[in-house]
């Protein structure tokens, strides 16, 4: 491969971790090999992948950008489940842009296309009716067709669920089938019934653990809500039903239990505040034997607080909870002549002793009635630049004060709340009515 092509592969690399405009891709690759790429794309809203992580390996040949990368899926229930006709159980993608389907002039693939334009098109397979993938589909008007889109759609929202975002998580947490919690492991699966083997490469990296952390904690209530509304249209432990173009080996096979995914979901989130929480015993370690980070997080943390000092800011009080410096705590006063005027909110910042690879975790203390805080507190919130805290505050501030945000449905971490601020104006005013009772009682 050419020196040109090896810099062209690092630019976009570069263009899709900086970028911030689209948040349901993400990329790495190991500093041994480039041309060796893993690629995370969060299934879209409004479709049965809402918000599943779904993981692909793209590997760049000799002769890139004149042909294309080979792409493998690798959410696959380790190659027993094939999550959409053109994404098959054995991580096979058909697409035209990637030369591996028939494709009408003009959709082959083209050395202007990128690594983003793969994705994008990937992405795009990951429709509200994923039916309509499969050749054909346009001939379909019999009733057992509307039947089979409709029971494929069923299916898929369990699988995304089980597959591409529980198996996963539980993995990287050490969870097991029975509940119990044992030494994390790298991997994609911890089901009884799932094969524990794994291709060699996907044990040895495995760099979205903490963003499916992260992104998990934001759309915990949206995976219940999911789990609510499908329930009562399926029996437990019923049978998935065979689509005519599924096969013997890549065919998406299974059953229906929605209560044991909910069991699942809830010790999954129990499992990584658990995690956060013991971020505070390992700073404290980590401070006591005078290690890098904690020296590190402390001189952040004074340099801050001093910045706030020298610029007046009376909006924010930030202190180390017991002194320890992989905790602090924030207090925010709502500016005047704002929606949040006269609050006062309670935050906390768990940080790792990972950081900056593991990213701080944010919960507010104080109930606020928020399209960027979660039920269960947490903020969601982008930094401009994830390795210093000073990002992460200035990006804590905004959020809380954002008024008039682009709609955006990945950030949807309060569905109730989001429903309101973007539906029409009688429901913000409704948004509006909330968010001030909750501004007056954290005065309380």
């Amino acid at each position: 491969m050419s020196d040109q092509a090896i810099l062209r592969i690092t630019r976009e690399i570069k263009q899709l971790q900086q970028g911030t405009a689209d948040l349901s891709l993400a990329v790495a690759c190991q500093e041994a090999d480039i041309r060796n790429i893993n690629a995370l794309i969060v299934g879209p809203p409004e479709t049965p992948y809402e918000f599943g992580f779904f993981e692909f390996n793209v590997k760049f040949g000799k002769d890139y950008p004149a042909k294309p990368p080979a792409v493998r899926a690798l959410t696959t229930n380790h190659g027993r489940c094939r999550f959409n006709p053109n994404i098959y159980s054995s991580g096979k993608v058909c697409l035209s842009i990637l030369g591996t389907w028939r494709g009408e002039r003009g959709e082959q693939w083209s050395s202007a296309q990128g690594l983003e334009s793969i994705l994008i098109s990937i992405q795009s397979l990951m429709s509200s009716n994923p039916y309509e993938n499969e050749p054909g589909y346009e001939n379909a008007k019999s009733g057992s067709d509307k039947k089979n889109m409709k029971t494929y759609v069923a299916k898929i929202r369990h699988e995304t669920l089980r597959i591409a975002v529980i198996q996963p998580l539980e993995a990287s947490l050490g969870i097991q089938p029975d509940g119990s919690i044992l030494a994390p492991q790298v991997g994609n699966g911890s089901d009884a019934d799932e094969d524990p083997l794994l291709l060699e490469d996907e044990l040895q990296f495995q760099p979205f653990v903490d963003l499916r952390k992260r992104r998990f904690l934001w759309y915990f209530e949206s995976y219940m809500n999911a789990i609510n509304a499908d329930e009562p249209n399926v029996s437990k432990n019923a049978k998935f039903e065979k689509m005519p173009f599924e096969s013997p080996g890549n065919i998406m096979d299974g059953h229906f239990n929605y209560p044991e995914l909910r069991r699942r979901l809830i010790s999954v989130k129990n499992a990584i505040i658990n995690e956060t929480w013991n971020w505070a015993m390992e700073g404290r370690d980590a401070q006591q034997h005078e290690k890098l980070i904690a020296m590190n997080l402390q001189r952040q943390y004074e340099q801050i607080v001093e910045d706030l000092k020298n610029k007046k800011n009376f909006t924010i009080n930030l202190s180390l909870v017991d002194g320890n410096s992989f905790v602090w705590s924030l207090t925010y006063f709502g500016r005047p002549m704002t929606q949040l005027d006269g609050g006062i909110f309670k935050i906390k910042i768990w940080l790792s002793p990972r950081f900056p690879d593991e990213q701080p975790r944010v919960f507010l203390q104080t109930p606020l009635f928020h399209h960027r805080v979660s039920r269960e507190g947490v903020l969601c919130y982008f930094p401009e630049r994830m390795e210093e805290m000073r990002f992460h505050i200035d990006a804590i501030v905004s959020a809380l004060e954002e008024e008039t945000p682009p709609y955006d449905p990945r950030t949807t971490v309060n569905p109730e709340a989001s429903k309101l601020f973007w539906s029409n104006p009688e429901s913000r005013k409704k948004y509006n009515r909330e968010l001030r009772k909750s501004v007056e009682r954290s005065a309380e």
